[in-house]
Order: structure tokens, then sequence, then C-alpha cells
């Protein structure tokens, strides 16, 4: 074989080698960023000092990883299962009618009364009763007596005004529960009741705020353990269905300060890690998110950071950048928004707004 020969081998090898090595490079570049493995916490022996060159306690609390969720450990977990206590009936938004007893009733008589659906429709019926230990109006409980009971219906939520039909269901059913306890309703005028729904529904509709920003990938797609790993390190936790993530309020019994959401297919695959993902969703449901959270500031930041972390991009549902005077005009807005519904003895975040934005 000719030095010329040789020489054209040699060089056809290298190409072909390139060729392998750039597309085995390319493969692996278009693969989505999967979650980094953390190596377990090194633990010192038992009945050791610790090591002379160890940094001080102060200088490893502030290496902690940020979060958003001010409540910490245990504590915070008991506080966010703690179970929460059941709406009190609210003449604002609800539809009432007083039951006027003759005699003392027992709770457990008053639970054997109920409909086997606290709902008129599509909106939620209630009832509570006067207890005669305490002189406050409570959700009927075994063992407890009661004076007297009021039943209530919702005059608006997010499925709409109270309808004729619904009061009606409403009527039915207080009726049905009075009979059996041997007590007389006294119910509102259907007519007016229907126009205070109206009325109401009319008003959330014009000031029912849902804000979202979606995430893009800019290069390499994510894995949802990427993501969720991401999301974590900012605070935010499993949520109830797969794909959802939430930051979580820092007082009980409140709903979640932001949602974070992605492909449900993805998540539920056999092999997570080997699914991509492109775009992931930020939520703020604003009436139902206390104004103190400051949660549309706690969105800008969550959705900064993450964008930094995964190489990312923020942008709106027409797929155009967001800028950050964007971000400012809507924060103005809601600061507007928040004034309107606190005038109207429905603030963000408290038991009636969370009840008729639902």
């Amino acid at each position: 074989m000719s030095t010329f020969q040789i020489s054209l081998a040699i060089v056809g090898a290298l190409v072909l080698l390139g060729v392998v090595v750039h597309s085995a490079w390319s493969s692996r570049r278009n693969l989505p960023k999967r979650p980094i493995q953390q190596a377990p916490p090194r633990q010192e022996p038992a009945g050791t000092e610790p090591h002379e060159d160890a940094p001080p306690a102060d200088d490893l609390a502030r290496r902690q990883e940020p979060s958003f969720d001010t409540d910490a450990g245990l504590a915070a977990l008991a506080k966010r299962t703690t179970a929460e206590k059941r709406p009190a009936l609210d003449a604002l938004i609800d539809a009432m009618a007083p039951v006027v007893l003759e005699s003392l009733v027992s709770g457990d008589a008053a639970l054997a009364a109920m409909p086997s659906t606290l709902r008129a429709g599509s909106k939620p019926f209630g009832v509570e009763g006067l207890s005669a230990n305490t002189g406050e109006w409570e959700f009927p409980a075994p063992g407890q007596r009661y004076s007297a009971f009021q039943c209530g219906v919702q005059l608006a939520n997010r499925t709409g005004a109270l309808n004729a039909i619904e009061y009606s269901e409403f009527v039915m059913k207080t009726q049905a529960f009075a009979d059996a306890l041997g007590g007389e309703p006294e119910f509102p005028e259907m007519l007016d009741e229907v126009a205070r729904a109206r009325e109401l529904d009319q008003f959330a509709s014009g000031h029912d705020a849902q804000l979202s920003f979606t995430l893009r990938a800019m290069h390499a797609a994510w894995s949802p353990g990427y993501v969720q790993q991401s999301a974590a390190r900012i605070g935010f936790i499993a949520g109830s269905m797969p794909g959802r993530m939430v930051l979580p309020a820092s007082e009980s019994g409140h709903a979640p300060i932001l949602g974070l959401s992605f492909d449900t297919q993805a998540a539920m695959a056999d092999d997570p890690e080997q699914t991509a993902l492109r775009e992931i969703t930020l939520s703020l449901d604003v009436p139902q998110v206390l104004r103190s959270e400051q949660p549309f500031v706690r969105m800008c930041e969550a959705a900064l950071a993450l964008a930094a972390s995964m190489d990312g991009a923020i942008i709106d549902d027409n797929g155009n950048l967001i800028r950050a005077e964007a971000m400012e005009a809507i924060h103005a807005d809601l600061e507007q928004l928040y004034d309107t519904l606190d005038a109207r003895d429905l603030a963000a975040g408290s038991v009636l707004s969370r009840r008729v934005f639902s």
C-alpha cells in the first residue's frame, strides 16, 4: 500500500471518528436534563467533636437552599395537615333560612336528618346549629344540643349565580331537614335572593383574576425529576396530582400561594426521566391567596429564579417574552383589584372570597 493510500485511510478514519463523536455529542446534548443525584450527608462518628476546620453553624444556616416556605420542619407539616374548620354561613354570600325549634335537639338527631348531599345544584348547601352550651353557631356535632338551626345555600360561585331551580332544591332540602326535627323554617323571598345572586355573580365575574406564566426551555429539554428538583429548591412541594407542585401558604388552612404544572402524561410515564418537557406553567389564583403573602411578587421571583437555573425563557400565552415592565404593570393592576375586593368584604384569601371564587 502506498503512502498516499495510507494517508487517505487515516483521513477517512479520522472523519468517521469525528462523525461518530459528533453524533454521540448531539444525542447527549438533546437528552432532557436530569436531576442531580445528591450525595448522602457525611455524619460525624458518635461522641466526637466537630472538626476544627468545619464552618460555623451560622455559615451553614446561611448556605441553606432558598425557600419561600416560612414554616420549618415537622411543625410546618403539622400545620399544613391540620383539618380546616368548615366555612360558616354568611348572609353576604348565602341565602339563609332560620329553623325555629320547639325544644332542644341533639347533634346526633341533626346529623341523621342531614340531606344526602350538601349541594343544591352546583351551589354548596350548609347547616349550622346554635349551640346550647356556647351560644355560637357551628356545624352539628354528636353529643351536643342545639336550640335553633339555620340552613343556607351559596348565592354564586365560578359556575354562575344561584337560579330558581337551585333555590327550589334548597327549599326542599331545608324543609325536609326541619320536618325531621319538628322545626319550622322561614324562607327569604326567592326573587330577592336570585337577584342578589346575579349581582354578586356579576361582581365576581368582573374581578376574578387567574394569572399564569409559561417557562419554555431555551435549549435542552427537562425531565420531570429535573423540574421537581429545581422547583423544590425555591420552596415548592408535590401537589395532589401528578405533574403538579405547589408553593404552600405560610399559614395553615389557606390555599397554596402558587401552582406549578407540567405534562401529566410525562409525570406518569413508566420511566419519567426519559420523557422530555419543554414547558412548565406557573399559576396564581388571585382571589384565593392572602394579599399579605405578596403572591404576585413571589410568582415573579419564582419565574425568574427557575428561568435562570433551568435555562428557560418566561413567555405569555402568545409565545412572547414577558418583560420586567409588563410584570410591574400587572402588579399595579392587582393592587387596585385587592382594594376593590377589600371594599366588598371579599378580601383575597378570606373564607368568603375563597368560597365565591371556587
